[in-house]
């Protein structure tokens, strides 16, 4: 019987990455498994308020006593630690995990927490990138989550396809504000999710009325036969940075209540 062909030094170097690979893989499914459901927030194009939608909705479904942590997948320009003004960086569990900082019941794990400077610029390329996503999601210990809202970075490229393809996400909510540009990129993130074979829970319309006009990405969600999930208002209170607007205003906390309620119902479906 003929002896097994020694493999190249490229082909151990491939089968060395394949074995890594696989193990990356375990470690995020096993940090994962005590998630219940796994949201993105999502949107084509930057400012649309991508953040203010993920720590609002994050809030509102810890108030109503379900458990919740953001993973915040901006590495370029994390904003969710600002938004939440946390300060206190992760601690480490007995396993050497990290243990995500909690304010007003979401825990947040973010790039934020490891900048030295919250100004600094943080210029790598899409492999860098990569590797930040899935150790924030396999270093970390979760715990008992009813919901991870995962706060996506814009565009069509390198990092969102990192998260939607790591995250294995039970679906998104689109946001967009009404102008027909933001409409344009939401649409087209709608269309790389559908490449995937990803859930599209529905459209938010952000920053709805006043300077903005109304209604734009509502009619770009009936037009794609999608639910619009809730319209939130251009209301100053959604820019103040003292506390999140849910817990200082009625109207928002009425707008938010709305998109977490049809989040529920969707997600008692699946």
């Amino acid at each position: 019987m003929a002896e097994p062909r020694k493999l190249t030094p490229a082909e151990e170097a491939r089968l060395a990455q394949v074995r890594e690979q696989f193990k990356q893989k375990q470690a995020i499914s096993n940090s994962l498994n005590s998630i219940k459901y796994r949201i993105g927030v999502y949107s084509g194009k930057g400012g649309v308020g991508k953040t203010t939608v993920t720590t609002n909705l994050a809030l509102m479904l810890a108030k109503s006593g379900k458990k919740v942590a953001i993973l915040d997948c901006d590495i370029d320009c994390p904003n969710v630690t600002r938004v939440l003004k946390i300060s206190n960086r992760p601690e480490a569990d007995n396993e050497g995990k990290m243990i995500p900082p909690e304010k007003h019941g979401v825990s947040v794990m973010s790039m934020g927490f490891f900048q030295e400077n919250e100004d600094e610029a943080i210029v790598w390329r899409g492999p860098m990138i990569h590797n930040a996503i899935n150790q924030f999601i396999s270093k970390t210990n979760w715990g008992d989550i009813d919901y991870l809202i995962c706060d996506l970075p814009p565009g069509t490229s390198d990092a969102p396809l990192t998260v939607m393809q790591t995250l294995n996400l039970d679906g998104f909510i689109i946001v967009s504000t009404p102008q027909e540009l933001a409409a344009l990129d939401a649409k087209r993130s709608i269309n790389m999710i559908k490449k995937l074979n990803l859930k599209v829970f529905g459209v938010v319309e952000n920053m709805s009325g006043g300077i903005f006009g109304k209604g734009g990405a509502s009619m770009m969600a009936d037009e794609l036969n999608l639910p619009v999930l809730s319209e939130i208002s251009l209301l100053p209170e959604y820019s103040d940075n003292n506390d999140p607007a849910v817990l200082n205003n009625s109207q928002c906390e009425q707008e938010f209540s709305k998109l977490m309620s049809n989040l529920e119902e969707i997600t008692s479906n699946l």
